[in-house]
Formats: C-alpha cells, structure tokens, sequence
C-alpha cells in the first residue's frame, strides 16, 4: 500500500512539474525531419533502418488487424499510447537529436549560485571569497552574452524549448532539469542544474572564453583578510601625480615592465608615512586595472592560502609589510611558518607555472607581485635574488 501511494505521489509531482513548464512559458520540442541526417543513416546504418521500419510497419498491422475488435476500434487502437509511443522512437531515430555541449570544449568555468559561507576547518572566509568572484564572473559573463539562440530542457522523456524572444533573466527560467542554452555568435553553451532549496550550478563551456571573463572581470579588486574578506574595487586616495617626482619616475619604469614582461615582482621599502601602500593601491588603480589585471590584497593569514584563479588571464597580487612576512629563515621566529616559502613561491611562479592546467584556461596568466616593506633587511636573502624580485626602490619622503 504504501509502495503505491508513493508512485503516485511520484507520477503527481512529475505531472506538476510538466504543467509548471507549461505554464512558464516552455513549449514541447518537435524535432524536425532533415533529408541530410536521414540520407546519413540510409547509407551508414541502413540494417539497423531497415529493422526499424519493419518492427513500426508490425506494430500497426497488430493494431489493424485484431480479430477480437471492429474496424473503428483497431482504428482507435492505431492512435493508443503504445502505438504512438513506438512511433516516437522511430521518429527520433530517424531525426536528429536538439543541440547539445560539445564535451569536448577546452574551456570550462562553473559556479553554484547563490553562493553559501560556510565557516569551518574545511572552510575558511578566503574559499568563500574566492568562490564569490568566480559566482560574480559567471554571472557577468551571461549579461555579457544576453538572449542565446536556444534555451532547451529534457524531462519526463520529453525535451521542451524556451522562446528566446520571451526570456527575460535565468532566475526566471524554471529548471526542473538540466537546462542547455547556446550562442553562435561565441560558440558557447551553458548548463544549468537544480539544486535543493532554489540554488543552482551553472557551467559555462567554450573553445575560447578568454576575452568574455577578461571583460567580465573588468575592475574588480579581492581583498582576503580572515572575516574581513570581500569582493570590490580599488580605493585610491591619492593619484600618482601627486606623489614626489622621483617616486613618479619610478612609477613609469614599473608601468614599461608590465607592459614587457609575463612576471613582475617589485618591492618598495621605506619608514611608515613614505605612502608605500597608497602608491601600491595607485599603480592597481591608474597602471593595472586599464590593462585588465584582477587585484588581490593579501592578508597574512591569506598569503599562506592563496593561490591564482587558473581562469583568470591577468593577476596583480598585492603584500603589505612583506618584511613581516617573508622574514629570513636563518631567524628563530621564521622557522614557524612557512609564509616565506610560499611568498617564493608565487615569486618563481611555481604554484602556477610548474604544472600547465590541462583545461587550458589561462595557462599562460601574467603575474604582476607589488610589496612594501620598512626595511629589506629582515626579507629572507632568497627573496631578492635575481629573477624573483625585478625591481627595488627605497621611499625617503614622508608622504601621509
């Protein structure tokens, strides 16, 4: 009794939830027949056809020639589900099945939505962060694509299609299943699947979206600070023009670096008050972010978390007090971390650079280090060898 009540509960929420696809706006999918897919399978599996056109011709001379029924009722019998189910399957071999993702697509950058924070061991406010800014790129990247030229679901062994000319945002598209879209103009897809309590994944999937996530990430700054962590844009209060001219001479030679090289790495050193921070939070304003750089503002509890985001192209990664950070390990005190290790790292390119990411996305990223420091004197000697650290400059001037 109780396995029957619950079929019936389970064949009434598939009923509600075909007649709420309806009822948004989702229509039946009918596929079309193309003389060019069915010449396909006439010369390449022509038995399998054959066999197929036989097995559909015997379901309608049973259903004809029943002796046990009139003529109108075999009539009738030709239209049963059976009958026309069997027909189905005829139809949809014989036609070709809706776009689909080529699986085979080398980019590939997905995201739940909305994003939970979790605080726990396993889950600490920089994951949260970061997962944030990939949710806020995805979703800049659909703005970016607008309408797509196919909205498709399959359920219930149905597929059903959205009119495009009536879609207005994704969160009123109703998913009940998993949702395809495409864009021609791009040659990308989108998949989206229903999770629990309205929350979603959408995964987006191309040759080459390199220019779409560098125009959706336009702008924006990550600062990780434990509890202090978010996603936004730079602050500067105080342009480059305003700083002393040596310090402004010394800002053009860091530009023409960027501009030159994959991988830059600068420290600047200098009293408190010299404006070594306010000139790190210029050069991201007025040098980087133009040229498309994602900022990060790294704490010390986050330098030792941090690596890039693969799918990002160009990344500025900026450490304050450094000297705090990457303290030379021959010090006691140095040898309970391993932040200077780390900050190596990320100098050598080893945590991005020494295994290329097999997905392809931006493989090939451009790594720009800024640092400030009191004094170079407490950096771990291995810090400012040739090849890590490209360019030093002491500030003298007290500035703020």
């Amino acid at each position: 009794m109780y396995f029957d009540d619950f079929r019936g509960n389970e064949g009434n929420s598939a009923n509600n939830n075909r007649q709420n696809l309806l009822s948004s706006g989702w229509r039946p999918f009918h596929r079309d027949f193309d003389w060019g897919f069915f010449w396909q399978i006439l010369s390449h599996d022509t038995h399998e056809l054959t066999q197929k056109s036989i097995n559909l011709a015997s379901y309608y001379v049973d259903a004809l020639g029943r002796r046990d029924y009139t003529w109108w009722a075999n009539l009738l019998n030709v239209a049963s589900d059976y009958t026309r189910g069997e027909f189905q399957k005829f139809w949809n071999y014989i036609t070709p099945e809706p776009l689909s993702p080529d699986n085979r697509y080398k980019d590939v950058l997905s995201t739940e939505t909305p994003i939970l924070q979790f605080v726990s061991r396993n889950s600490i406010p920089i994951d949260y962060v970061l997962n944030r800014l990939q949710e806020i790129t995805v979703l800049r990247v659909l703005n970016l694509l607008e309408r797509p030229d196919i909205i498709t679901q399959y359920y219930s062994e149905r597929d059903f299609y959205f009119p495009v000319e009536k879609f207005v945002s994704w969160e009123r598209i109703d998913v009940v299943n998993t949702v395809y879209a495409y864009w021609s103009k791009y040659d990308i897809w989108l998949q989206i699947d229903p999770y629990d309590r309205g929350r979603r994944q959408y995964t987006l999937m191309a040759k080459d979206m390199a220019q779409l996530i560098n125009k959706a990430t336009y702008d924006l700054a990550v600062m990780l600070s434990g509890y202090q962590s978010r996603v936004g844009k730079v602050h500067s209060q105080f342009p480059i023009r305003t700083f002393p001219e040596d310090i402004q001479s010394f800002t053009d030679t860091v530009q023409q670096a960027v501009l030159n090289q994959n991988q830059l790495a600068v420290v600047v050193h200098g009293e408190p008050g010299t404006g070594k921070t306010a000139w790190t939070q210029a050069i991201a304003k007025e040098i980087l972010i133009p040229l498309g750089y994602v900022i990060f503002i790294l704490d010390h509890d986050a330098v030792t978390n941090f690596v890039p985001p693969t799918y990002l192209e160009r990344i500025c990664i900026i450490i304050n007090e450094a000297d705090n950070l990457a303290q030379n390990r021959a010090y006691e005190v140095a040898q309970y971390n391993n932040k200077t290790e780390h900050i190596l790292s990320l100098l050598d390119g080893t945590l991005y650079q020494s295994v290329i990411d097999e997905s392809g996305i931006q493989s090939k990223q451009r790594l720009v280090v800024l640092m400030t420091c009191n004094t170079t004197e407490r950096l771990d000697p291995a810090m400012l060898r040739k090849g890590r650290v490209d360019l030093i400059y002491e500030f003298i001037q007290k500035y703020v």
